[in-house]
């Protein structure tokens, strides 16, 4: 799909997405809220500073997309592939991430208030920063996840959640920083 053809039939409030291709498109800043984007391709996609409250991206494929500063406010993101996508700034407060794959991914600053992460996977995820205020971490793998910084008031991590190389007050040695790879760890 192309994406004047996906704004143009947005603006016709056509919101039903579902399985469309829009790999590397360009939605820098575009408002798609409330759309269905249920198993569709955005890899490589920019849509940074979008407006996507309310979106449904349920086992989509975001792998390397860029959604710094977007809104994803109540969005449905359940079993959504986020491997090494940049989610910067991004707001996902309330937002339903339970089942998602979030390797690797950057979520430096953002605010992930009240959003569910059950069985989530967050294993060398940057989330140093970010918000966690009474997010739902059950089940959830934060295997050398950075949380330097992450504010988890009214967060139950578990004491599984905290052994080894993730802790709420360091950085993992495996994972320093962001650098647009996700090194594999040497187990």
């Amino acid at each position: 799909m192309k994406t004047q053809d996906l704004l143009n039939q947005y603006a016709a409030r056509e919101w039903d997405f579902r399985e469309a291709n829009l790999a590397e498109a360009s939605l820098s800043g575009v408002n798609l809220s409330r759309a269905d984007l249920s198993r569709a391709d955005l890899s490589r996609a920019d849509l940074s500073q979008a407006e996507l409250s309310g979106t449904c991206f349920c086992q989509a494929n975001l792998t390397n997309a860029d959604l710094s500063g977007a809104d994803l406010t109540g969005a449905n993101l359940t079993e959504a592939n986020f491997i090494g996508t940049d989610l910067s700034g991004a707001n996902l407060s309330g937002a339903d991430l339970s089942g998602a794959d979030l390797r690797c991914a950057n979520l430096h600053q953002a605010n992930l208030s009240g959003a569910n992460l059950t069985d989530a996977e967050l294993s060398g995820a940057d989330l140093s920063g970010a918000s966690l205020k009474d997010a739902r971490l059950n089940g959830a793998s934060l295997s050398g996840a950075d949380l330097m910084g992450a504010d988890l008031t009214g967060t139950d991590l578990g004491e599984d959640k905290l052994n080894g190389e993730t802790t709420p007050s360091g950085v993992s040695h495996k994972w320093v920083s962001w650098n647009g790879s996700c090194p594999m760890p040497n187990s």
